[in-house]
């Protein structure tokens, strides 16, 4: 099969033909319809994460359709169109046990645990818990864009924040990550203001369900820009983005008793970021980590899409092809795409 691999951490990402997948014994292999290019996937490229084994094949975005399956597999058979949560719960530890496969003790991660989907095929462990069958309505290109941005971002706004009508949500970052929660918050009746540097970002965060925008660069203070537009601080801060001054901030805005969400990755220099603890202890805020979505909560999410609540194909800026990719994802960092882009030709 044809795949976009590397052989060292921040260097070429070539296209070569590599052996196809086999199934393990509880998985499957996907031919790979459409994949995600996630700035995750750049921080496993620049050598962030520690289960990363070079050389290796990125991609954890994934949309297909079931090509093989391994023989213990009994919820699926070939031709069958999936997608899946890019944690994948083994179903028997603890966290299994308790439904919080997201933080499975033994969790399968394509394209950081084994290669990912950044190519024609892909295996994929553990198949009968987390696979989640693509309802017909959905097309591939809009079931990868849901990758780990989209669902990440669902149960983050929704599970977690508890966000409701009326309530006031910041958003720090308007990616993937951060376009996905304005969406998703406005869907739930909450007044959503968006935060980022790029002002095309914030006007497609506007048309995504932003009410207000705030420009971090054209601000003395985002905490006080926040501040002034909802009356007493955000009830409900994101980070999408992942740095010590968004962390920072989102904490920072919030109302008493007010919930921060950290969604985006914290890596290299801002794994330890400040935080205003003394504000956390007298105002009695909450600080939530999110990391991923269970399989079994995606049957909601789908139904909000198809009664047209949810309308995740609005973030798909681009689709590339596998050769493209190698680009996209190098340059990542730069921060120059708006919305999320998805591989669709190999």
């Amino acid at each position: 099969m044809k795949a976009a691999i590397f052989e060292k951490f921040r260097g070429p990402i070539q296209i070569k033909q590599v052996a196809d997948p086999a199934p393990t014994e509880n998985g499957v292999v996907l031919k790979v319809e459409a994949t995600g290019i996630c700035r995750s996937d750049w921080h496993g490229w620049m050598g962030h994460d520690p289960d990363i084994v070079l050389p290796h094949v990125p991609g954890h975005e994934i949309a297909g359709v079931v090509a093989k399956v391994g023989k213990n597999s009994k919820n699926w058979k070939v031709g069958d169109r999936v997608t899946m949560p890019f944690v994948c719960g083994c179903g028997t530890c603890p966290e299994c046990h308790s439904g919080n496969h997201q933080v499975c003790d033994t969790q399968f991660q394509p394209g950081f645990t084994a290669w990912g989907s950044f190519a024609e095929y892909v295996a994929i462990d553990y198949a009968d818990l987390n696979l989640v069958a693509l309802p017909e309505e959905i097309g591939f290109v809009t079931a990868a864009s849901l990758g780990c941005r989209f669902i990440t971002s669902f149960r983050a706004v929704v599970d977690l924040a508890n966000a409701s009508g009326g309530q006031w949500v910041a958003v720090h970052g308007c990616g993937g990550v951060g376009l996905s929660a304005i969406m998703i918050a406005s869907s739930l009746g909450a007044n959503v203001a968006a935060i980022d540097i790029d002002d095309t970002k914030l006007e497609l965060a506007e048309k995504v369900g932003a009410i207000a925008t705030v420009n971090a660069k054209k601000v003395g203070s985002v905490t006080e820009a926040i501040r002034d537009i909802s009356g007493r601080g955000a009830h409900v801060s994101i980070d999408a983005l992942g740095s010590q001054e968004t962390c920072f901030n989102s904490i920072n805005c919030l109302r008493k008793r007010g919930k921060h969400i950290q969604v985006g990755l914290m890596t290299g220099n801002h794994q330890h970021p400040k935080v205003p603890m003394d504000k956390v202890l007298a105002h009695e805020l909450e600080i939530i980590g999110s990391h991923g979505m269970q399989a079994f909560r995606y049957q909601e999410m789908f139904e909000m899409i198809k009664a047209g609540k949810l309308k995740p194909e609005m973030l798909v800026g681009k689709t590339v092809s596998l050769e493209e990719a190698s680009h996209e994802l190098a340059n990542m960092d730069n921060f120059e795409n708006v919305g999320v882009t998805v591989i669709n030709s190999f």
